[in-house]
């Protein structure tokens, strides 16, 4: 089992034993999250739903992710990464949101380096964002930002705002 399929599973677990809701709001990772909880036994007990909004049309349009934001800080910024975790709690009724934004590469895209990533976490008590730098190829960035996206999900089902 990988580790991804670790934490994962421990997000699954976490989530039914609380009877919480988990949506997601992907783009440099376009669904891993939602498919690496799916592939967890029992996901359907917490599992709402995912977005994949690669494009800035689909933030905006479908997640409500404001179209000031976007045009003033690009994709690929904290506040976008909050408003898309924002976005699929409301959209997909979930009382957790998780969403992945950043730079997968070859090369840097709206002035952020290839590496730069931002998870959000939306729950009831509020919302925030993680920002983080990776190294390596396209496809051990996205892998990286997967990770990253599960533990926040872990730490947020761990918080004391949602006892077993």
């Amino acid at each position: 089992m990988s580790n991804l399929h670790r934490i994962a599973e421990q997000a699954v677990t976490g989530a039914i034993s609380r009877s919480l809701t988990v949506a997601t709001a992907e783009s440099l990772t376009a669904g891993m999250v939602a498919a690496v909880l799916a592939d967890t036994p029992g996901a359907s007990g917490m599992l709402q739903g995912g977005v994949v909004s690669y494009q800035n049309s689909v933030k905006a349009g479908v997640l409500g992710v404001p179209q000031e934001l976007l045009d003033a800080v690009g994709s690929v910024e904290g506040a976008v990464a909050e408003a898309m975790a924002e976005g699929a709690r409301r959209v997909l009724g979930a009382d957790i949101g998780v969403s992945t934004t950043g730079v997968a590469g070859p090369e840097p895209h709206g002035g952020k380096a290839v590496g730069t990533v931002f998870v959000g976490v939306a729950t009831a008590e509020g919302t925030t964002s993680f920002g983080y730098v990776f190294e390596g190829n396209r496809a051990d960035i996205r892998g990286q930002a997967c990770a990253a996206a599960l533990e926040r999900l872990l730490e947020a089902l761990s918080s004391g705002a949602y006892p077993a």
